[in-house]
């Protein structure tokens, strides 16, 4: 399921990114990041996650930014490409919806929610196996709230478990700067079980050809230390049933299944 409305795509004359994967974290944005590199209207940065806008020292001087290093992480820029980039965090950073609307204020969203309890499990089991983690899972959220004090005043990357799977706020923070229209938001579940689909939709909402024989592929996926028990499940599903409930009543999604063991 997903919300748009179709804008139609300006000629890049100034050479200026058009849209960006802004999230969610350990939401499929690897997969979609690979899948957008085969449309021949559209040209990706580099890398994926170019971190520009979450980086505080590119905004050290104020309003006085050198986009120049942004520009450098595309390559092959023609009048008629369309350039987008992923970087997940730019949902969660508090001041990257501003600083987007600075550098272009007609940039377009792509959003992929997922199930918030499950993110915030995968998100811990992505740090333990890089071995940023050496907490229980129940001990890394119990602790989350005093463990990201210590990046204030700006959030935490890497503890963040819970606290970024708090989408309402993120996506009226990114809608106090950009009309809705311009945001497409998507769900995990269809990205990777209604393909075609949900790339059509991409297609179309950003206005060019659609994708041509895309392979589901799975992007970053690790084995589980171990699978989430009951009571971790049910901690979490206490935390986030009203962030849930919210969510689809923003949205005008039915996320039941998220709510379920």
């Amino acid at each position: 399921m997903s919300i748009f409305v179709p804008i139609f795509k300006r000629k890049n004359t100034a050479a200026k990114v058009g849209f960006v994967v802004a999230g969610t974290q350990k939401g499929g944005t690897s997969a979609l990041d690979k899948y957008l590199r085969k449309n021949q209207d559209i040209l990706m940065a580099t890398d994926k996650e170019v971190h520009f806008f979450d980086d505080e020292s590119n905004f050290s001087k104020g309003k006085n930014v050198n986009y120049s290093t942004y520009h450098s992480n595309f390559k092959g820029v023609t009048q008629e490409t369309l350039l987008g980039e992923a970087t997940p965090i730019y949902m969660y950073w508090y001041d990257a919806p501003g600083r987007i609307w600075d550098y272009n204020p007609q940039m377009k969203f792509i959003i992929i929610l997922r199930n918030p309890i499950e993110r915030a499990y995968s998100h811990w089991n992505m740090e333990r196996d890089r071995d940023a983690e050496n907490l229980t899972f129940l001990e890394a959220i119990n602790s989350e709230e005093h463990r990201c004090r210590e990046a204030l005043p700006l959030q935490h990357r890497l503890y963040s478990y819970v606290d970024r799977g708090f989408y309402t706020e993120q996506l009226k923070r990114i809608w106090h700067f950009f009309p809705k229209e311009q945001t497409l938001i998507l769900k995990n579940q269809d990205l990777k079980y209604q393909l075609d689909k949900t790339l059509a939709e991409i297609a179309k909402f950003l206005n060019v050809s659609n994708f041509q024989n895309i392979q589901h592929k799975e992007i970053h996926s690790r084995p589980y230390v171990s699978k989430m028990t009951p009571d971790e499940h049910h901690q979490l599903r206490d935390i986030f049933l009203y962030e849930i409930k919210e969510l689809e009543q923003l949205l005008n999604w039915d996320c039941s299944d998220w709510l379920q063991s």
